[in-house]
């Protein structure tokens, strides 16, 4: 037996997106974000309101960076999305987060953060408020590395939010294995 519950904007696992950008004085700005992921080869999307003003940011600078949210700055990740860049323009520097700029992008790398997309925009589309980005490069910190110098998305710990309960989660242990598993079945 299944329950109807009609259309809602519900996806599991939903991840925690922390956008960054600079604002017009070259402050940098972060917000949180569940409605995003990659769109295309080399695309990343992400649904945010045009009152926001990370919207304004980085249809001003052509550039955003995207980060996973992760569990050892759940605290400060949940504030910035709770906070206006309008109303509290150093909400950043109250999470006591650091930024330096990309190399690749017009848009702000966060410390605390340490897998980021750095991408250009490609068109934020105003009756949708979807910005669809170009990804130009990955950054990540050797911290979340293994030892073959790929991403442990264990050691990345990822949240995820579940739009239900309104929790976060993290993942935490490996189900199987992708392209593998399923040539049992051949």
């Amino acid at each position: 037996m299944r329950k109807n519950f009609g259309a809602q904007t519900w996806l599991y696992p939903m991840p925690v997106l922390m956008i960054g950008t600079y604002s017009e004085d070259g402050t940098p700005d972060l917000m949180t974000a569940a409605w995003g992921g990659i769109f295309n080869a080399n695309q990343v999307s992400v649904c945010i309101d045009k009152g926001h003003k990370t919207a304004e940011n980085l249809i001003r600078r052509q550039a955003f960076t995207v980060s996973p949210a992760n569990a050892s700055r759940m605290t400060e990740c949940d504030y910035l999305g709770l906070v206006s860049a309008h109303e509290v323009p150093d909400k950043v520097a109250k999470c006591n987060f650091h930024a330096r700029k990309s190399a690749f992008a017009d848009a702000p790398l966060f410390e605390e953060l340490p897998f980021t997309l750095e991408c250009r925009l490609i068109r934020y589309d105003q009756e949708t408020e979807c910005a669809l980005g170009q990804i130009l490069n990955i950054s990540a910190d050797e911290a979340i590395l293994d030892k073959d110098g790929k991403v442990d998305v264990l050691k990345l710990e990822p949240i995820c939010f579940d739009p239900v309960a309104h929790t976060y989660l993290k993942p935490g242990e490996i189900a199987g294995r992708a392209f593998q598993d399923g040539l049992k079945l051949k």
